[in-house]
């Protein structure tokens, strides 16, 4: 592909100029003016992270370490999580269907790649006629009339190639290849939203049946601490409000195991999905012990300039402006004169007779021989403004292609930055948490020694002890959010994705086309 290093971020000087420029634009529509000279879109450069990142406190380590690798979801050293991303990695019908797609790309390579070469074919054709008696034959030659022939023309060999001088037909090969790669990067990034999605949902569903296991305990104690309230009624030693709110604190540790049950059971819906199964494969899937380790990447060291090449949809987003930078070239070899060439050569004869010996007596002999060689020349000189129409939507394709990838840019690095404002969230709440529940430990063993020494009764205990259980509940939560969180950054650094370009490598600058000041002068003259 024809590429060149463009001075990288003018984004929104370039943007404000085509919005300035809409109104020349419309009028040379009609006019045929030339359009090559409005600014395109600009790429953007490594964005400006480091500030970021250093206040994130995540350890920044070499390149080869920081990034993750390709089953970075084994860090979480869980077996089933494993076994359900290897399904997933196989049946997901999303990843299928990109598969299928990609292929698809692939198909349309060869098909570009086909104009490069002449066509060649081969033709036989035989025919048996009779002329009527009285039929337009017969009235221009008589003799005619009521005749049987037989005709018959062999054609080993017929070519047709159009002459690429201007690099069109190049051009169009490149952009189908561009459109291809991008292809093979949205494939990788589906790839990348499954093993994710997955991730979650394994996770999520660990913690909650981890949380599931402390409310059905706190559902107990809540069922205790009503039944010591009521019996203390009974004995006429408590108010009825006691009971009541006893009572209401029994009912809402219900219903939250509920909404836990009903939690879990939505999780594993959507890893059977994922999985490509119906719901019945999940089900059960957090039942019994599990563990999880928890894992978090580190930040490689130059993180900004290298995120490029480990982004698969920055990767996808970049092979597609480079495709509608090669379009540009090829709407602009339309503007010039194009040759086809044709060579044909075989045998005919055509003879009064039915029979095809005597037909081939006459087919296959050297004064049958027929050849044609045809050159063809195409000059558009004037057509009503649809060469720089099409060009200019080439050109506008290009922009939005521009545009998107520096989009997508943003995007990455906004990732990256919400992982890593998670994440340090996460931890602090996760240690003031720990904290907290040594403090609420503390309580309960002092609880304890005065249950022991008579000095209390059991309802102190058993409240201290379902006020620790909270407490670890709200914990695991927190644990999840660090897990999510972990999963997060792993997506936003590229999930083990390497294949993409270099930050600094060549970027498409259609616009440095040789033919670009050729197209304009045709134009300037009312052409296209």
């Amino acid at each position: 592909m024809r590429h060149r290093v463009k001075n990288l971020p003018a984004g929104f000087r370039a943007g404000a100029a085509r919005l300035t420029g809409a109104a020349p634009l419309v009028l040379s529509l009609a006019g045929c003016a030339p359009t090559g000279s409005l600014d395109r879109a600009e790429f953007m450069g490594p964005p400006a992270m480091t500030r970021t990142i250093a206040a994130s406190g995540v350890k920044s380590v070499s390149s080869e370490k920081g990034w993750p690798g390709q089953q970075w979801w084994r860090v979480f050293r869980s077996a089933d999580l494993d076994r359900v991303m290897d399904k997933a990695l196989l049946d997901n019908q999303n990843l299928r269907k990109a598969a299928d797609t990609l292929r698809e790309a692939e198909g349309a390579v060869d098909i570009a790649s086909s104009r490069l070469t002449p066509y060649v074919e081969a033709d036989l054709s035989y025919k048996q006629y009779r002329y009527a008696e009285k039929g337009v034959a017969a009235g221009l030659n008589p003799l005619q009339g009521g005749k049987e022939k037989s005709a018959a023309f062999l054609n080993p060999i017929s070519a047709k190639w159009e002459l690429d001088f201007w690099g069109k037909n190049r051009a169009l090969l490149d952009a189908a290849i561009g459109d291809a790669l991008a292809q093979e990067g949205e494939f990788e990034q589906t790839r990348l939203l499954l093993t994710t999605s997955v991730a979650r949902a394994y996770l999520r569903g660990y913690i909650l049946a981890d949380q599931l296991k402390l409310a059905r305990e706190l559902t107990g104690l809540r069922r205790e601490l009503r039944q010591l309230a009521e019996t203390r009624y009974n004995t006429g030693i408590e108010i009825l409000d006691v009971v009541q709110i006893a009572r209401a604190n029994e009912e809402a540790a219900v219903r939250r195991e509920a909404a836990l049950v009903a939690a879990i059971e939505i999780q594993e819906n959507a890893l059977a999905r994922l999985m490509g199964e119906g719901p019945d494969v999940a089900r059960g899937l957090f039942a019994g012990k599990k563990t999880v380790a928890p894992a978090q990447p580190a930040l490689p060291k130059y993180l900004p300039i290298e995120l490029l090449a480990h982004r698969p949809d920055l990767m996808a987003a970049l092979r597609r402006a480079e495709a509608w930078s090669e379009r540009i070239h090829a709407a602009k070899a339309l503007f010039l004169p194009s040759i086809d060439l044709s060579v044909s050569a075989g045998l005919e004869a055509s003879v009064t007779s039915t029979q095809f010996a005597k037909l081939g007596g006459y087919l296959f002999n050297p004064g049958a021989m027929v050849y044609s060689v045809t050159p063809g020349l195409h000059l558009p000189i004037f057509q009503g403004g649809k060469l720089s129409g099409n060009l200019e939507v080439q050109r506008a394709d290009y922009d939005q292609a521009v545009d998107t990838y520096n989009e997508t840019l943003l995007t990455a690095a906004q990732q990256v930055a919400d992982a890593l404002a998670t994440l340090k969230r996460a931890k602090a709440e996760y240690e003031s948490q720990s904290r907290f529940i040594a403090a609420r430990r503390a309580e309960l063993n002092l609880a304890r020694i005065r249950l022991r020494d008579g000095l209390r009764d059991r309802r102190e205990y058993v409240q201290e002890y379902a006020d620790m259980l909270d407490a670890v509940f709200i914990q695991r939560g927190i644990e999840g959010d660090r897990l999510i969180a972990s999963v997060d950054l792993f997506q936003a650094l590229g999930g083990g994705y390497d294949a993409g370009p270099q930050a600094y490598g060549p970027r498409p600058a259609p616009e440095t086309d040789p033919l670009t000041p050729v197209v304009d002068a045709v134009q300037s003259l009312g052409g296209g």
